[in-house]
């Protein structure tokens, strides 16, 4: 079988190996085992870091497209100019191909959600990463890409994965997630006492879209109400320097360690020793890091974006926060004392993300592409 998959996630060379952002390789590996035959068409450049890792198989096929953007005036006069020469490769790669496999959303997702259309008699699945939510606030562009994807009269023979159960949608629309960890990575259930200091966790890009500096400023709002909390981050980005300042002004150089990026096998077994995970994102997909965070029975605090109340059953496997901007202290405190019911979300929350691994991953995506 011909695979091929177009994404907006740039593969980069780096001393003869082929690699990408580690966790899109990660599921990307699997994909390339139930095929012959793997094209990619994408970018080949990035101008910030990433977390990288190689791919296991190196023999596949890379067509470089420039990357769609429209930041600036001359960015966007470029992409104009290149869309008609990337629309042709784009169309000459998937009429090539037995099976298309699209990751949205992005710009050049958008350009080849289109194009598809043109082509229905071919085998096609969508992964679409963001959030699904049909109520959601979201770009021109995401809203066009979840339009065509889901509209049976343009878009024929294709599977589109999305992250979440949504009342109303297109038959071609299926319930997916992202895995972390394989079946001969469970462990038994740590059974946490939850006794204080609690440890919490934040494991994220150090940016806006995460609140990052919004979890530092809850662990000092809950130290001021008399609980005693502790917080560990891991990642890095823009904000970590505000952080930093914070945490030295407000007496918090104990209480706030930042870990910076590390190696998965580290977060694993952060996760083990932590009782609470943070994340008061604005938006997200499938939030990889609660899942995660889950598995080993961390009890989640996080906002109420795209499938994040599915994940944690509308606070029953986890604490849901409906406004990060202006939280019930008072009420989380209650909430983060109540050992009983925080040690039944951790075995729930560990219950519910062990049905999700790797290995049934691999599982459902070789059904896809038979």
């Amino acid at each position: 079988m011909k695979l091929l998959i177009i994404s907006d996630a740039p593969i980069l060379s780096n001393s003869d190996k082929r690699e990408a952002y580690a966790p899109y390789v990660k599921e990307m590996d699997i994909w390339m085992q139930h095929a012959r035959d793997v094209s990619f068409v994408c970018p080949t450049k990035y101008g910030r870091k990433l977390l990288t890792q190689a791919f296991q198989r190196q023999d596949f096929k890379v067509q470089s497209l420039r990357r769609l953007e429209f930041h600036s005036a001359l960015s966007a006069v470029i992409s104009f100019l290149t869309i008609p020469y990337q629309a042709i490769v784009l169309w000459n790669s998937m009429r090539k191909a037995d099976h298309i496999h699209l990751r949205c959303p992005g710009n050049l997702a958008l350009l080849a959600s289109m194009i598809q259309v043109t082509l229905p008699r071919k085998r096609k699945t969508v992964k679409y990463a963001g959030n699904w939510d049909p109520a959601s606030k979201q770009p021109l562009a995401y809203k066009m890409q979840k339009w065509i994807l889901s509209n049976t009269a343009l878009t024929k023979n294709m599977q589109v994965l999305v992250y979440g159960e949504w009342k109303s949608q297109a038959k071609n629309i299926k319930s997916f997630f992202t895995a972390s960890y394989y079946n001969n990575e469970k462990e038994p259930i740590i059974k946490r006492d939850f006794k204080h200091p609690l440890k919490a966790m934040y494991v994220g890009t150090m940016g806006v879209n995460k609140r990052p500096f919004e979890t530092v400023a809850l662990i000092k709002s809950l130290r001021s109400s008399g609980l005693d909390i502790t917080l560990e981050m891991y990642g890095d980005g823009p904000a970590v320097e505000d952080i930093k300042w914070y945490r030295k002004e407000n007496g918090l150089l104990d209480q706030i360690v930042i870990r910076g990026n590390q190696p998965g096998h580290v977060v694993k077994e952060a996760y083990k020793n932590a009782d609470l995970l943070i994340l008061l994102s604005k938006s997200e997909g499938w939030p990889k890091v609660v899942a995660e965070a889950m598995f080993w029975g961390v009890v989640p605090i996080v906002s109420s974006v795209s499938c994040v109340p599915w994940m944690i059953a509308n606070g029953e496997r986890g604490i849901l926060v409906n406004n990060p901007e202006d939280i019930d202290i008072e009420y989380l405190r209650n909430q983060l004392t109540n050992k009983e019911a925080l040690a039944q979300m951790s075995k729930d929350a560990a219950e519910w993300s062990r049905q999700y691994t790797m290995d049934t991953f691999a599982q459902e995506v070789k059904k896809l592409l038979q």
